[in-house]
């Protein structure tokens, strides 16, 4: 499992995941879920995520090739080094960022590799497959927070309203 004592399914409302493919993500709110069914709890979920929206996915991932190249390597080591011991201590004996690699480790909580980089489509779109999984929360973090922030206000949020609308009403139509 890769729940700690103090973050256990079975003693927390919430479980928070650093970031992961949708599968990663489907496979651990499984056993999380299964683990608080166990003890009669239901817990809700987190999932930390980088946030990069560009007017192309071109763009989009230009920028995170830039954010990598300028990352700060004796450090960003140094924190896959600190972690993958730390890790070696765990039940698994593997830790959370077992299968991390460089640049996951730019964004230390796995951010990049939940993929919402992209065009305001492309994210949203992404966004319904973490939600249609199971997870409850984005922790977003952004490059220029202040004015990525605004945008994805903007641009993705009214686009996961109108697909989380159009799926409601799909679900009406299949129930009738």
């Amino acid at each position: 499992m890769h729940s700690s004592p103090f973050c256990s399914p079975l003693r927390s409302d919430w479980y928070f995941m650093n970031g992961n493919t949708i599968e990663g993500v489907r496979e651990q709110i499984q056993e999380v879920s299964e683990a608080a069914r166990q003890e009669g709890r239901k817990v809700k979920f987190g999932l930390n995520a980088f946030i990069l929206v560009r007017d192309t996915e071109v763009e989009a991932h230009a920028v995170l090739r830039e954010i990598i190249a300028q990352a700060d390597k004796e450090a960003v080591e140094g924190f896959g080094e600190a972690v993958k011991h730390a890790g070696a201590s765990t039940r698994e004996r593997q830790g959370m960022w077992a299968n991390s690699n460089f640049e996951d480790l730019v964004q230390y909580n796995d951010g990049f590799r939940t993929g919402l980089i992209g065009t305001a489509e492309q994210v949203a779109d992404r966004i319904r497959q973490y939600y249609e999984v199971g997870v409850d929360l984005i922790l977003g973090g952004f490059l220029h927070y202040s004015d990525d922030l605004a945008d994805f206000g903007r641009t993705v949020i009214p686009l996961v309203r109108e697909i989380e609308a159009r799926r409601r009403t799909t679900e009406e139509l299949i129930s009738v």
